[in-house]
Protein backbone atom coordinates (compact mmCIF):
# COMPACT_ATOMS: atom_id res chain seq x y z
CA UNK A 1 0.00 0.00 0.00
CA UNK A 2 1.09 3.45 -0.75
CA UNK A 3 0.17 6.92 0.95
CA UNK A 4 -1.20 9.48 -1.30
CA UNK A 5 -1.34 13.01 0.17
CA UNK A 6 -4.63 14.77 -1.01
CA UNK A 7 -5.37 18.60 -0.51
CA UNK A 8 -8.42 20.56 -0.59
CA UNK A 9 -7.63 23.95 -2.12
CA UNK A 10 -10.13 26.80 -2.68
CA UNK A 11 -9.16 28.53 -5.94
CA UNK A 12 -10.03 31.96 -7.04
CA UNK A 13 -10.12 33.51 -3.21
CA UNK A 14 -8.13 33.89 -0.25
CA UNK A 15 -11.25 32.62 1.93
CA UNK A 16 -12.02 29.55 2.83
CA UNK A 17 -15.57 28.01 1.83
CA UNK A 18 -15.69 30.90 -1.57
CA UNK A 19 -14.37 30.21 -4.80
CA UNK A 20 -13.89 26.91 -6.17
CA UNK A 21 -12.98 23.62 -4.31
CA UNK A 22 -10.57 21.15 -5.88
CA UNK A 23 -8.97 18.10 -4.48
CA UNK A 24 -5.14 18.10 -5.31
CA UNK A 25 -3.56 14.27 -4.79
CA UNK A 26 0.24 16.20 -5.15
CA UNK A 27 1.97 12.19 -5.64
CA UNK A 28 -0.20 10.31 -7.75
CA UNK A 29 2.58 8.15 -9.31
CA UNK A 30 1.03 4.50 -9.21
CA UNK A 31 -2.17 5.42 -9.07
CA UNK A 32 -4.87 3.65 -11.87
CA UNK A 33 -7.68 5.84 -13.82
CA UNK A 34 -10.18 3.86 -11.71
CA UNK A 35 -8.61 4.94 -8.69
CA UNK A 36 -8.62 8.66 -9.65
CA UNK A 37 -12.13 8.31 -10.16
CA UNK A 38 -13.32 6.94 -7.17
CA UNK A 39 -11.11 9.86 -5.48
CA UNK A 40 -12.93 12.46 -7.34
CA UNK A 41 -16.33 10.71 -7.22
CA UNK A 42 -15.21 10.24 -3.48
CA UNK A 43 -13.95 13.99 -2.91
CA UNK A 44 -17.57 15.24 -4.88
CA UNK A 45 -15.31 18.81 -6.07
CA UNK A 46 -16.08 19.96 -9.67
CA UNK A 47 -12.95 18.73 -10.78
CA UNK A 48 -9.47 16.98 -8.64
CA UNK A 49 -6.22 17.54 -10.36
CA UNK A 50 -3.45 14.22 -10.03
CA UNK A 51 -0.22 15.50 -10.08
CA UNK A 52 2.83 12.75 -11.62
CA UNK A 53 6.18 13.16 -11.76
CA UNK A 54 7.84 13.76 -15.55
CA UNK A 55 8.12 11.21 -17.78
CA UNK A 56 10.52 13.11 -20.38
CA UNK A 57 13.15 15.52 -19.63
CA UNK A 58 10.51 18.36 -21.39
CA UNK A 59 8.78 18.76 -18.36
CA UNK A 60 8.76 19.49 -14.61
CA UNK A 61 5.49 16.71 -14.24
CA UNK A 62 1.96 15.32 -15.88
CA UNK A 63 -0.89 16.48 -14.42
CA UNK A 64 -4.87 14.97 -15.44
CA UNK A 65 -8.17 15.76 -14.03
CA UNK A 66 -11.62 14.04 -12.98
CA UNK A 67 -14.60 15.48 -12.46
CA UNK A 68 -17.21 12.60 -10.34
CA UNK A 69 -18.30 10.97 -13.61
CA UNK A 70 -15.09 11.40 -15.92
CA UNK A 71 -11.92 12.96 -16.81
CA UNK A 72 -11.83 16.49 -18.82
CA UNK A 73 -8.86 17.24 -20.48
CA UNK A 74 -8.25 20.58 -18.83
CA UNK A 75 -9.35 22.80 -15.73
CA UNK A 76 -8.38 25.96 -15.24
CA UNK A 77 -9.21 26.54 -10.84
CA UNK A 78 -7.62 22.90 -10.72
CA UNK A 79 -4.54 24.22 -11.90
CA UNK A 80 -4.37 26.89 -10.00
CA UNK A 81 -5.25 24.97 -7.03
CA UNK A 82 -2.76 22.16 -8.09
CA UNK A 83 0.17 24.38 -8.22
CA UNK A 84 -0.71 26.11 -4.89
CA UNK A 85 -0.35 22.51 -3.43
CA UNK A 86 2.82 21.94 -5.12
CA UNK A 87 4.06 25.37 -3.76
CA UNK A 88 3.29 24.82 -0.24
CA UNK A 89 4.63 21.24 -0.46
CA UNK A 90 7.92 21.86 -1.56
CA UNK A 91 8.15 25.47 -0.42
CA UNK A 92 8.61 27.21 -3.40
CA UNK A 93 10.27 30.27 -4.38
CA UNK A 94 8.43 31.86 -7.44
CA UNK A 95 9.13 29.49 -10.58
CA UNK A 96 7.54 28.93 -13.46
CA UNK A 97 6.69 24.82 -13.93
CA UNK A 98 5.72 23.16 -17.41
CA UNK A 99 2.93 20.56 -17.43
CA UNK A 100 1.95 17.58 -19.30
CA UNK A 101 -2.05 17.76 -20.56
CA UNK A 102 -4.06 16.26 -22.52
CA UNK A 103 -4.19 19.66 -24.30
CA UNK A 104 -0.29 20.23 -24.82
CA UNK A 105 2.39 20.82 -22.34
CA UNK A 106 1.86 23.82 -20.46
CA UNK A 107 3.88 26.88 -18.62
CA UNK A 108 2.00 27.49 -15.03
CA UNK A 109 4.02 30.09 -12.88
CA UNK A 110 3.99 30.03 -9.27
CA UNK A 111 4.60 33.49 -7.52
CA UNK A 112 5.45 33.43 -3.84
CA UNK A 113 4.74 36.78 -2.33
CA UNK A 114 4.64 37.55 1.64
CA UNK A 115 4.77 33.96 2.23
CA UNK A 116 1.98 33.37 -0.15
CA UNK A 117 1.21 32.42 -3.71
CA UNK A 118 -0.27 33.44 -6.38
CA UNK A 119 -0.75 30.77 -9.44
CA UNK A 120 -0.72 32.03 -13.59
CA UNK A 121 -2.11 29.39 -15.82
CA UNK A 122 -1.31 29.90 -19.54
CA UNK A 123 -4.07 28.35 -21.44
CA UNK A 124 -4.26 26.22 -24.57
CA UNK A 125 -4.88 27.47 -27.90
CA UNK A 126 -7.98 29.72 -28.44
CA UNK A 127 -10.57 28.41 -30.72
CA UNK A 128 -14.18 30.10 -31.72
CA UNK A 129 -16.74 27.94 -33.38
CA UNK A 130 -19.02 30.04 -35.61
CA UNK A 131 -22.59 31.21 -34.30
CA UNK A 132 -25.59 28.19 -33.91
CA UNK A 133 -28.33 28.22 -36.41
CA UNK A 134 -31.60 29.62 -35.05
CA UNK A 135 -33.35 26.26 -34.27
CA UNK A 136 -30.31 25.14 -31.59
CA UNK A 137 -29.70 28.75 -30.21
CA UNK A 138 -33.54 28.45 -29.36
CA UNK A 139 -32.91 25.06 -27.98
CA UNK A 140 -29.80 26.62 -25.38
CA UNK A 141 -31.91 29.68 -25.15
CA UNK A 142 -34.95 27.77 -23.90
CA UNK A 143 -33.01 25.15 -21.54
CA UNK A 144 -31.36 28.11 -19.63
CA UNK A 145 -34.84 29.66 -19.14
CA UNK A 146 -33.85 32.84 -21.83
CA UNK A 147 -35.56 34.47 -23.81
CA UNK A 148 -34.50 36.43 -27.00
CA UNK A 149 -35.41 39.45 -25.04
CA UNK A 150 -32.68 38.93 -22.65
CA UNK A 151 -29.81 38.58 -24.83
CA UNK A 152 -26.69 41.03 -25.74
CA UNK A 153 -27.41 42.08 -28.71
CA UNK A 154 -23.62 42.45 -29.23
CA UNK A 155 -22.73 39.00 -28.21
CA UNK A 156 -22.90 36.08 -30.37
CA UNK A 157 -23.90 32.82 -28.71
CA UNK A 158 -20.64 30.06 -29.88
CA UNK A 159 -18.16 27.96 -28.74
CA UNK A 160 -15.13 29.29 -27.62
CA UNK A 161 -12.38 26.83 -26.15
CA UNK A 162 -8.64 27.09 -24.80
CA UNK A 163 -8.68 23.44 -24.35
CA UNK A 164 -12.52 22.41 -23.11
CA UNK A 165 -14.77 24.47 -24.60
CA UNK A 166 -17.78 26.52 -23.44
CA UNK A 167 -20.95 28.38 -24.86
CA UNK A 168 -20.76 31.84 -24.72
CA UNK A 169 -24.48 33.25 -23.72
CA UNK A 170 -24.23 37.01 -23.01
CA UNK A 171 -26.74 38.57 -21.23
CA UNK A 172 -28.27 41.96 -19.99
CA UNK A 173 -28.99 41.99 -16.66
CA UNK A 174 -27.20 40.72 -13.76
CA UNK A 175 -30.92 39.81 -11.58
CA UNK A 176 -31.99 37.71 -14.58
CA UNK A 177 -27.96 35.99 -14.30
CA UNK A 178 -29.10 35.12 -10.65
CA UNK A 179 -32.34 34.45 -11.12
CA UNK A 180 -31.42 31.49 -13.57
CA UNK A 181 -32.86 27.89 -13.08
CA UNK A 182 -31.55 26.28 -15.86
CA UNK A 183 -32.95 22.41 -17.33
CA UNK A 184 -30.36 19.97 -16.49
CA UNK A 185 -31.12 17.26 -18.62
CA UNK A 186 -31.81 19.39 -21.74
CA UNK A 187 -29.10 20.78 -21.29
CA UNK A 188 -26.69 17.72 -20.69
CA UNK A 189 -28.55 16.60 -24.27
CA UNK A 190 -27.91 19.79 -25.83
CA UNK A 191 -24.02 19.00 -24.75
CA UNK A 192 -24.66 15.82 -27.58
CA UNK A 193 -25.43 17.51 -30.12
CA UNK A 194 -22.95 20.47 -29.95
CA UNK A 195 -20.46 18.55 -28.76
CA UNK A 196 -19.80 20.94 -25.99
CA UNK A 197 -20.30 20.52 -22.22
CA UNK A 198 -20.29 23.31 -20.79
CA UNK A 199 -22.46 26.97 -20.56
CA UNK A 200 -20.93 30.16 -19.71
CA UNK A 201 -23.81 32.81 -19.15
CA UNK A 202 -22.41 36.16 -18.38
CA UNK A 203 -23.36 39.54 -18.25
CA UNK A 204 -21.72 43.17 -18.50
CA UNK A 205 -23.79 44.85 -15.80
CA UNK A 206 -21.52 45.35 -13.05
CA UNK A 207 -21.42 47.94 -10.47
CA UNK A 208 -17.86 47.50 -9.29
CA UNK A 209 -15.49 49.06 -11.78
CA UNK A 210 -12.95 46.33 -11.26
CA UNK A 211 -15.16 43.58 -12.17
CA UNK A 212 -15.64 43.26 -16.11
CA UNK A 213 -18.63 40.66 -15.74
CA UNK A 214 -20.33 39.17 -13.54
CA UNK A 215 -21.09 34.77 -15.09
CA UNK A 216 -22.02 31.19 -14.17
CA UNK A 217 -21.14 28.19 -15.81
CA UNK A 218 -23.04 24.98 -16.14
CA UNK A 219 -22.34 21.38 -16.69
CA UNK A 220 -24.79 18.87 -16.16
CA UNK A 221 -23.14 16.40 -19.07
CA UNK A 222 -20.16 15.72 -17.24
CA UNK A 223 -21.29 15.55 -13.42
CA UNK A 224 -21.18 19.82 -13.16
CA UNK A 225 -24.74 21.68 -12.57
CA UNK A 226 -23.07 24.22 -11.78
CA UNK A 227 -19.61 25.53 -11.52
CA UNK A 228 -18.51 27.94 -8.42
CA UNK A 229 -15.91 30.06 -11.08
CA UNK A 230 -14.72 28.99 -13.95
CA UNK A 231 -10.82 29.37 -15.81
CA UNK A 232 -11.86 27.52 -18.74
CA UNK A 233 -14.85 29.62 -19.18
CA UNK A 234 -13.72 33.41 -18.25
CA UNK A 235 -10.34 32.85 -19.56
CA UNK A 236 -11.25 31.83 -23.69
CA UNK A 237 -14.44 34.76 -23.14
CA UNK A 238 -11.52 37.10 -23.41
CA UNK A 239 -10.67 35.38 -26.43
CA UNK A 240 -14.02 35.80 -27.41
CA UNK A 241 -14.01 39.40 -26.77
CA UNK A 242 -11.10 40.41 -28.93
CA UNK A 243 -11.81 38.08 -31.95
CA UNK A 244 -15.41 39.49 -31.94
CA UNK A 245 -14.19 42.78 -31.53
CA UNK A 246 -16.47 43.66 -28.74
CA UNK A 247 -14.17 45.36 -26.96
CA UNK A 248 -11.62 47.89 -28.01
CA UNK A 249 -8.52 46.70 -26.79
CA UNK A 250 -4.83 48.62 -26.65
CA UNK A 251 -1.27 48.29 -26.86
CA UNK A 252 -1.73 44.55 -27.75
CA UNK A 253 -2.98 43.64 -24.30
CA UNK A 254 -6.13 43.18 -23.06
CA UNK A 255 -6.72 42.12 -19.01
CA UNK A 256 -9.76 42.15 -17.09
CA UNK A 257 -11.73 40.40 -14.01
CA UNK A 258 -14.14 38.38 -13.83
CA UNK A 259 -16.57 37.33 -10.83
CA UNK A 260 -18.58 34.47 -10.65
CA UNK A 261 -19.80 31.52 -8.15
CA UNK A 262 -22.33 34.61 -6.26
CA UNK A 263 -25.60 32.60 -6.23
CA UNK A 264 -23.98 29.73 -4.99
CA UNK A 265 -22.84 31.72 -1.97
CA UNK A 266 -18.87 30.77 -3.25
CA UNK A 267 -17.86 33.98 -4.83
CA UNK A 268 -14.55 34.14 -6.95
CA UNK A 269 -12.38 36.11 -9.19
CA UNK A 270 -10.22 35.66 -12.04
CA UNK A 271 -7.79 37.47 -13.61
CA UNK A 272 -7.23 37.43 -17.18
CA UNK A 273 -4.89 38.42 -19.89
CA UNK A 274 -5.20 37.79 -23.03
CA UNK A 275 -2.10 39.18 -25.72
CA UNK A 276 -2.99 40.06 -29.01
CA UNK A 277 -1.13 39.10 -32.54
CA UNK A 278 -2.25 40.46 -35.68
CA UNK A 279 -6.05 41.75 -33.79
CA UNK A 280 -6.67 38.35 -32.67
CA UNK A 281 -5.86 36.91 -29.40
CA UNK A 282 -2.49 34.76 -29.39
CA UNK A 283 -2.26 33.91 -25.59
CA UNK A 284 -4.56 33.83 -22.64
CA UNK A 285 -3.42 33.65 -19.21
CA UNK A 286 -5.80 32.97 -16.01
CA UNK A 287 -4.67 34.59 -12.30
CA UNK A 288 -5.62 32.97 -9.07
CA UNK A 289 -5.27 33.29 -5.28
CA UNK A 290 -5.95 29.72 -3.17
CA UNK A 291 -6.30 28.65 0.38
CA UNK A 292 -5.64 25.24 1.51
CA UNK A 293 -9.10 24.32 3.68
CA UNK A 294 -7.60 20.96 4.55
CA UNK A 295 -4.74 18.42 3.98
CA UNK A 296 -5.20 14.56 4.54
CA UNK A 297 -3.47 10.88 3.81
CA UNK A 298 -5.15 8.09 1.92
CA UNK A 299 -3.91 4.40 1.65
CA UNK A 300 -4.44 2.49 -1.26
Amino acid sequence: MKTFKIYQIDAFTKERFSGNPAGVVVNADGLTDTQMQQIAKELNNSETAFLFSPDDHDSDGLIRYFTPLAEVPICGHATIAAMYAKAIEHNLDSCILRFKTQIGTLPFEIVKETEDYQVIMTQGKFELSPTFDNNTTKKILAALGLDYSDIDEKCPIQIASTGHSKVMIGIKSRKKLNDLNPNYPSLADLSKQINCNGYFVFTFDSDDNDILIHGRMFAPAIGINEDPVTGNANGPFGGYLIQNKIIDAKNGLFEFNGKQGEKMKRPGVIHVSVKIENDLPAIIKIKGNATVVFKTEIKI
